[in-house]
């Protein structure tokens, strides 16, 4: 797969700005996340201690939601993917703090756990490269819809993608998926439906799981007059 894999979407967008840069020049590469060599590999010694569980946000835009959550749960280790260098870059200034104001330091925020690598590149290149059952949580949050019916097979959620993601989870790993577009959200359940493996556990996919960090995205479409649709999907017994 990794062979043929094509990357739909933008690289860069506007100039980084000179403090941002600083941060993708001396902090990002702290923080980096290192593609295993094998799948014995244990990613969990990419972080200065143990972490009790790994949860894994596949294109995390902004990052505000995997910020906000790694400083939740400090004993969790976090990997978070993004090819768009300008989230990266916001991300970095999120770990940092320098998102709320201007700080001379290129380190991470006083009192935050050492507990986020980045991953600053499609995250499929990684896949076959982890081991099986590591993640307890992933996130999908708000990917790019693709509209057209001839981008459909662009779309992340998708049969190419779901067995890795199936891998990839724990025997009682949760998959979460948001999106505040009704075509997506359907389109998501017809490809659940296709693969087979996974179920919904969440009731009302309007109402926000449990701890629920919004994206900058999502609080942007609230006010624009979309409403999120949150799902949450278990392994199924086999």
């Amino acid at each position: 797969m990794t062979e043929m894999l094509r990357f739909f979407g933008r690289r860069k967008g506007k100039g980084i700005g000179s403090s941002r840069q600083r941060l993708m020049d001396e902090l990002l590469p702290k923080v980096l996340f290192r593609m295993p060599k094998t799948k014995k590999e244990k990613i969990s010694n990419q972080f200065p201690f143990k972490p009790k569980e790994l949860w894994l946000e596949v294109g995390f835009g902004g990052g505000e939601h995997v910020a906000e959550l790694a400083k939740m749960n400090p004993k969790v280790g976090f990997v978070g993917a993004e090819p768009f260098l300008n989230g990266v870059s916001s991300l970095l200034a999120h770990l940092n703090g320098s998102h709320r104001f201007p700080r001379a330091e290129t380190g991470l925020e006083e009192g935050r756990a050492d507990n986020v690598r980045i991953w600053p590149d499609d995250i499929r290149l990684v896949f076959p490269k982890l081991s099986e059952g590591i993640f307890e949580r992933i996130f999908v949050l708000y990917p790019d819809p693709w509209p057209k019916a001839r981008h459909a097979e662009r779309r992340f959620i998708n049969q190419t993608n779901l067995p890795d993601l199936y891998r990839l989870l724990t025997p009682t790993g949760k998959l979460f998926v948001a999106t505040d577009v009704q075509g997506y959200a359907d389109w998501t359940m017809e490809q659940m439906k296709l693969f087979k493996k996974f179920k919904q556990i969440n009731g009302d996919v309007h109402v926000a799981p449990s701890d629920w960090v919004p994206t900058r995205y999502e609080k942007k479409g609230v006010e624009a007059g979309r409403q999120p649709i949150y799902f949450i999907f278990c392994k199924k017994s086999a």
